[in-house]
């Protein structure tokens, strides 16, 4: 396989390494996000936003903002917006939360677009590979004597081909992990509204747990 990979990589020509490089950024965006939204970016807001109930009927606000340092999720430093506004009013808490919604958010999406526009960048990087290899090819056989033909037109073709595989196998991998962490930021985004409407709804009324 690693035989098969350097060769590649060889005969692909210059472009090759360009869209080798573009894939690594693929990749490295790729871990990043996935380790955002499986890490600090996950939580159980339904479960966290009762253990904050708890706190907040036994009157331990210090204990519910130490609770919210312990992550640094968004619904966390939401939560720890919230609670530090607790005894101004409901106006400051609304909007405390609001604005620091309007600061996590972009943390949420941030990289996830840019993975499509890397897979503009690779499908054409691949193209110019085909082209600047054809070019090679005609230029190579048109010199070349007969008995060289064969094997110019061989390894120019196979440049060419390695290359549109390459840059769209990149652009499919974009596409699919665009797809993916698009839904998982929209995912973490719809539960951090709801858990700010539920978190304002609970210190507006006090902190007091709900009644039956």
């Amino acid at each position: 396989m690693g035989a098969f990979l350097t060769e590649i990589v060889k005969k692909g020509g210059p472009f090759m390494i360009m869209n080798i490089v573009c894939f690594a950024v693929v990749i490295a965006i790729i871990v990043e996000r996935a380790i955002y939204f499986l890490g600090r970016g996950h939580i159980n807001s339904k479960l966290f936003l009762d253990q904050i109930k708890r706190l907040l009927a036994a009157n331990n606000i210090d204990r519910a903002k130490k609770l919210c340092d312990a992550t640094s999720a968004p619904v966390a430093r939401v939560a720890k917006a919230g609670l530090n506004r607790f005894h101004k009013g409901e106006a400051a808490v609304a909007q405390a939360i609001e604005e620091t919604i309007v600061d996590v958010t972009p943390e949420i999406k941030v990289r996830i677009g840019a993975l499509w526009s890397l897979a503009n960048v690779a499908t054409l990087l691949g193209l110019l590979g085909t082209v600047t290899a054809l070019i090679t090819i005609f230029r190579a056989v048109a010199h070349a004597a007969p008995h060289e033909r064969q094997a110019r037109l061989s390894d120019g073709i196979a440049e060419a081909m390695y290359n549109t595989a390459a840059g769209l196998f990149i652009a499919v991998t974009c596409m699919v992990a665009h797809l993916i962490l698009s839904s998982a930021a929209k995912r973490v985004t719809s539960d951090l509204e709801s858990f700010s409407l539920r978190l304002e709804n609970l210190l507006g009324e006090g902190g007091a747990p709900p009644q039956g």
